[in-house]
């Protein structure tokens, strides 16, 4: 079986004061470095960005070429969710997912799912049938509305991150589940981000939860195309996270790909980043 590539994107906010006022200048290169390590990866397998959300501002990266569209897999799903409510009065369907036989990635299928659950578990087959009923010119207003590059003419399933015709910049991407939070209040947007939250409780970043302790945060896993070209060895795919936190009070978002691992190794290594900056008295 071909390996997934897994997204995951994880937000980080913290309750410290650290960032009151003008933001400093941090490096995560030690804790990822530790934390990547733990993992038995190596750091240079490593790439991350972490935003302030109120400003959109870059505080740390480690990401070459950041602007640059890469297929971001799963990561999609979110937005096209919403796009699919704004055509159906904002409300989710939900689907019965039987596991390979409706193109799951969980061979024994996640059964009668709806949306929270659907976003926490990044359920395939789920958005399949999503995508099926999705118009191509709604997801490309919504896309553009978030700061996305929009999906080309592509088969529906591109719409849920499979393969690579979908292609975002990794800072469009952070930006774009930062507006997200933002727009919470607005109608289809809190199913989403109770998925979100729900992946750390249980779901496909459940490592975050677990590391994050009675923080509460937000995550996303996914699963895409590896596009490195100076990396070995070789692989199929990447794991993507992106993390936000504390999830009802998000200040920062850390997304972060580890090369040739799939998004629960990924989120568990940004888990742990998280970890190492809260048990120091310090948080990103």
């Amino acid at each position: 079986m071909i390996p997934r590539v897994t997204f995951a994107v994880v937000l980080l906010c913290t309750a410290f004061p650290l960032f009151s006022g003008d933001l400093p200048s941090i490096t995560l290169q030690p804790v990822v470095e530790s934390a990547a390590r733990q993992a038995n990866i190596s750091p240079r397998r490593v790439s991350w960005l972490l935003m302030g959300p109120t400003t959109d501002a870059v505080i740390d990266s480690r990401w070459r070429d950041s602007a640059a569209a890469i297929p971001p897999g799963s990561l999609v799903k979110p937005f096209a969710a919403l796009a699919y409510a704004q055509g159906h009065d904002y409300r989710y369907p939900r689907y019965e997912c039987r596991g390979d036989e409706t193109g799951c990635w969980l061979p024994a299928g996640h059964k009668q799912i709806g949306i929270v659950d659907a976003i926490a578990h990044s359920c395939n087959s789920y958005f399949r049938e999503l995508s099926k009923q999705l118009l191509p010119a709604r997801i490309e207003g919504l896309a553009r509305r978030f700061g996305l590059t929009p999906p080309p003419d592509a088969p529906s399933e591109s719409y849920l991150g499979l393969g690579s015709a979908w292609r975002i910049a990794p800072l469009d991407l952070a930006r774009g589940y930062q507006e997200l939070l933002r727009r919470r209040q607005q109608p289809g947007a809190a199913p989403l981000i109770e998925g979100m939250r729900k992946a750390c409780r249980g779901g496909t970043a459940s490592s975050v939860g677990a590391k994050a302790g009675s923080m509460e945060m937000l995550a996303k896993t996914g699963t895409a195309p590896c596009t490195h070209r100076d990396l070995l060895p070789a692989v199929d795919g990447d794991g993507f996270v992106i993390l936000i936190g504390p999830a009802d009070n998000p200040r920062h978002t850390l997304l972060m790909r580890v090369h040739g691992v799939p998004g629960l190794v990924a989120a568990d290594i940004a888990g742990s980043v998280w970890k190492q900056f809260t048990a120091g008295g310090r948080a990103p």
